[in-house]
C-alpha cells in the first residue's frame, strides 16, 4: 500500500547554502550578512577559510548527496513526490525554486529545513525567507504554493541515533590509556545571547533543546561502555560584533580548560549540525583539532548525520507525520529525550527577528 502523503504534492529541501568556487565567496558571504554593515575587508579575512579549501563549500554538494538519497528513500517507499531544492543564501535560491514549483503546479509543499533547533536564525529566518520566496511569485503569496515547514527534528530518532553511534565511533579512535576518562563536548553554533533567550515559544529554546539531547546520547553511551563520560555544551563560529555577547564558551577555550583540569581525552560531538559543512571541517577539523595538538589533548571528532539512511528516512517520517495531521488524523510523533515532539506552526512571538519584524510562512 502506497503511503499517504496527501494534502502535499512536493517536497522542497530548505538550505543556507554556500560559494562553490573561489569568486563565489565574498558575494556569499556578502548575502549571508547582508543589511549588518559588517566592511568588505573583515569579509575577505572569513573568506580564508573558504579558500583553505579550494574556495569552495562542501554544503551543496553535501545537499545534493542528501537529496539523491532521499528521492531514493521516498521512492524504495512507494511515495511518488517530487523533491524541489532552494537555499538562503547561493545558488539554487530558494525564491528561483519557488517561482519554479509554482510554475510546475505545485499547490502544497512540506519544506524541510537543514537545520534542527529553535532560534531566529534557524527557524524563523527561514520561515522569513519561504515568505519572501512565495511573495516574489507572480501574484504573491496568495499565487504561491503553500509552504509548510515541517516540525524541529532535533530529538527525533532518526537524528539522535546517528549521533549516539558516531559519538561511540569516536571513542573508539582514542588510544586505549585515555578512552575512559574522554570528555564529550557536545558543539553547536554559537549565537547572541539575546537571540537565544527569545528562542522558542517560552524563550532560551535554543540552548535547552541541545542540552537534551547532549544528556540523551551521554545516556545512550553509558548503557552501551557502561561508563558515564563527563560532557559539556560548547559553540563555535561566533561572527557578531566584540561588545555583544554571544553563546560560550568557546570550544577551543573549553579545550583548554579541560587540558588544565587534567582530562585525558576529548571527542567532540557537533551535535548541532547536520552535515559536515564549514563549521566542521574548519573550526572543528582544522581550528579545534589544532588546538588539541598544540595542547597535547588526545581528539577525536564524531560525524554528523550526513546521509545516514536514518536521517535520510526521518524526513520521510516528519513528511508522513504532517501530512497525517493535516487531513486531521491521530498521530504517534517520535521523539526520544526528555523533552516532547515539537510543535507543527511556530506561535506568535516565537524566535523573533532582532532588527525588525517581517512576515513569516509556518506560523500560528
Amino acid at each position: 500500500m502506497t503511503a499517504d502523503v496527501s494534502p502535499y504534492d512536493a517536497l522542497l529541501l530548505v538550505s543556507f547554502g554556500g560559494p562553490e568556487k573561489p569568486e563565489d565567496v565574498v558575494p556569499f558571504l556578502e548575502n549571508v550578512t547582508r543589511g549588518r554593515g559588517i566592511p568588505r575587508e573583515r569579509l575577505e579575512e572569513v573568506g580564508e577559510h573558504y579558500f583553505l579549501f579550494g574556495g569552495r563549500s562542501p554544503i551543496n554538494d553535501q545537499n545534493r548527496e542528501f537529496l539523491a538519497a532521499l528521492r531514493e528513500d521516498l521512492a524504495g517507499a512507494g511515495i511518488d513526490l517530487p523533491v524541489y531544492w532552494g537555499n538562503r543564501n547561493w545558488d539554487p535560491y530558494l525564491t528561483d525554486t519557488v517561482r519554479q514549483m509554482a510554475a510546475d503546479g505545485v499547490r502544497r509543499a512540506a519544506c524541510f529545513v537543514t537545520s534542527a533547533y529553535s532560534s531566529y536564525s534557524s527557524c524563523r529566518q527561514y520561515r522569513e525567507n519561504l515568505f519572501a520566496a512565495a511573495d516574489a511569485v507572480d501574484g504573491g503569496v496568495e499565487n504561491a504554493p503553500v509552504l509548510d515547514k515541517l516540525r524541529h527534528y532535533f530529538n527525533h530518532p532518526g537524528f539522535v541515533e546517528p549521533a549516539v553511534d558516531a559519538t561511540l565511533a569516536a571513542l573508539a579512535e582514542l588510544p586505549d590509556d585515555v578512552r575512559d576518562g574522554a570528555h564529550l563536548a557536545f558543539v553547536t553554533h554559537s549565537i547572541p545571547i539575546s537571540m537565544a533567550e527569545g528562542s522558542g515559544p517560552e524563550g532560551d529554546g535554543y540552548v535547552t533543546q541541545h542540552e537534551s539531547i547532549a544528556r540523551e546520547v551521554t545516556e545512550r553511551v553509558r548503557q552501551e561502555t557502561g561508563r558515564r563520560h563527563r560532557q559539556a555544551l560548547v559553540y563555535c563560529s561566533r561572527s557578531g560584533a566584540p561588545h555583544i555577547p554571544w553563546l560560550e564558551p568557546d570550544v577551543n577555550d573549553h579545550l583548554e580548560q579541560l587540558h588544565a583540569d587534567g582530562v585525558p581525552a576529548v571527542v567532540m560531538v557537533p551535535i548541532g549540525f547536520v552535515s559536515d559543512h564549514m563549521e566542521v571541517v574548519y573550526d572543528l577539523d582544522t581550528e579545534a583539532m589544532a588546538t588539541a595538538e598544540k595542547l597535547g589533548l588526545p581528539a577525536a571528532r564524531a560525524a554528523t548525520a550526513g546521509v545516514d539512511p536514518r536521517f535520510v528516512a526521518a524526513v520521510r517520517d516528519l513528511l508522513l507525520e504532517r501530512a497525517a495531521v493535516e487531513r486531521g488524523e491521530d498521530v504517534a510523533r517520535a521523539a526520544v529525550g526528555d523533552l516532547p515532539a515539537c510543535w507543527d506552526r511556530c506561535a506568535v512571538g516565537c524566535c523573533p527577528n532582532p532588527r525588525a519584524d517581517r512576515p513569516a510562512l509556518a506560523g500560528a
